[in-house]
């Protein structure tokens, strides 16, 4: 059960990287891989990290979603900025 915010951290990356294709390995002493899939074959992205940092890479890893702003929040923001 430990790979399975790995598994969902690979899988977030996997859906905001179009036309990309990213797998994790497990090693035999319990680390991650992080592994792009291309044509040619497999090549790793990093080196051999524990649970904890690997999902910390991946997270930052590939185009980053923009954060949803709702017309309240925007308006909120906009009343926060002081008039001189």
């Amino acid at each position: 059960m430990r790979s399975t915010r790995v598994t969902a951290a690979v899988a977030r990356l996997n859906a905001r990287s179009e036309g990309r294709r990213y797998l994790m390995v497990m090693t035999g002493t319990g680390l991650f891989v992080l592994r792009e899939r291309t044509d040619a074959g497999d090549s790793e992205v990093s080196p051999p990290l524990p649970l904890d940092e690997f999902v910390r890479l991946v997270d930052a890893t590939g185009p980053q979603k923009a954060p949803r702003i709702t017309k309240n929040d925007a308006a909120f923001a906009k009343q926060l900025v002081r008039k001189s």
